[in-house]
């Protein structure tokens, strides 16, 4: 029996492959990396590419932010200063911002990209990039301490998205929090710097109303009795708010000591017939207290036994009043 002749295979039409189009954009994009010497080829390939933003933008997010990064580092977007943009018509002015334009992206974002890069590193950026980390979180990661961020570098270049995730959470909450302590304690500060600031103006008001009333008291036109009464009722007015003072004293005292017994009764192991180790932060309390009892004791001596001094023969004084330890 004959042989029939096997029909001839029709082609197939294999869809047509811009070869001139991709070698164009990337030798467009490796010689962003040459040497400074070829900027200008770099200026002409970039005008010359219709395509150019649609080829730039296949690149992964890092090798296109190192490529932005030599551009912007070396200044080569000034070359297309007096040149024609891709429509043929308006003339280019050189800027950084007009490059970024020519390639699809804003300055903005541009900027951002190499903030990152600079902070991160190549590796590490790339693989956050391949994680789907996005400008968010990386945002949130530069805001770490030093040794933080270098931590997630770490973990980041090993791939673990889980592991960046958490350790990023677990650090980004630590630093919440001692922040927020330390906006509590600044709040702290403050509100004992305008009580202080307060205070000072008042006694530089005092100081100044005492001023006054001593020069009417030094005036020889006024009589005595007259340029004594005020001083006398400054005299009052002055212990008045001394024992308010040293009412606050005694009101410590008695905190501390009602402290004191809350502690001894809440503790299984006391044993009145032995030394008891009160807790520190309560010591340092009480020597504080105590330091400020002893200045106001050595002070009032002080002033005590100037007036004895200079006044003890001109008044009575009753014998039972005088204080032996003065």
């Amino acid at each position: 029996m004959a042989r029939t002749a096997n029909k001839a295979q029709e082609p197939v039409q294999l869809p047509v492959i811009n070869e001139q189009g991709i070698n164009d954009a990337m030798n467009t994009m490796t010689t962003i990396q040459s040497e400074y010497s070829e900027d200008r080829d770099l200026v002409n390939q970039l005008l010359g590419q219709a395509q150019m933003a649609d080829a730039f933008a296949k690149f992964s997010l890092t090798v296109r932010t190192s490529k932005l990064n030599f551009v912007k580092e070396n200044k080569l977007y000034r070359n297309l200063k007096g040149k024609k943009s891709p429509n043929g018509y308006d003339f280019l002015t050189g800027t950084w911002e007009e490059f970024c334009n020519l390639l699809g992206i804003s300055v903005q974002k541009a900027d951002l990209d190499i903030q990152n890069l600079k902070e991160f590193g190549e590796e590490a950026l790339e693989s956050m990039s391949q994680m789907g980390i996005g400008y968010r979180e990386l945002r949130q990661y530069r805001k770490l301490p030093e040794d933080q961020k270098t931590a997630l570098i770490e973990v980041a270049k090993a791939g673990d998205k889980e592991a960046l995730v958490e350790l990023a959470e677990e650090f980004i909450a630590k630093n919440t929090k001692e922040k927020e302590q330390l906006k509590k304690e600044n709040s702290n500060l403050q509100a004992d710097y305008k009580a202080l600031s307060k205070r000072n103006a008042d006694v530089a008001k005092e100081k100044e109303e005492l001023a006054i009333k001593l020069a009417q008291f030094e005036m020889k036109t006024v009589p005595l009795d007259e340029r004594l009464e005020p001083f006398k009722k400054q005299i009052a007015e002055t212990q008045s708010r001394i024992d308010e003072l040293l009412e606050q004293q005694r009101q410590y005292l008695k905190i501390v000591d009602n402290l004191q017994k809350e502690i001894i009764e809440n503790d299984d192991s006391y044993d009145p017939e032995h030394h008891y180790q009160l807790p520190e932060a309560l010591v340092i309390t009480l020597t504080v207290l105590y330091q400020s009892l002893k200045l106001t004791s050595s002070q009032s001596k002080r002033i005590y036994n100037d007036f004895w001094n200079n006044f003890s023969d001109d008044i009575e004084i009753n014998p039972n009043e005088i204080e032996t330890n003065y």
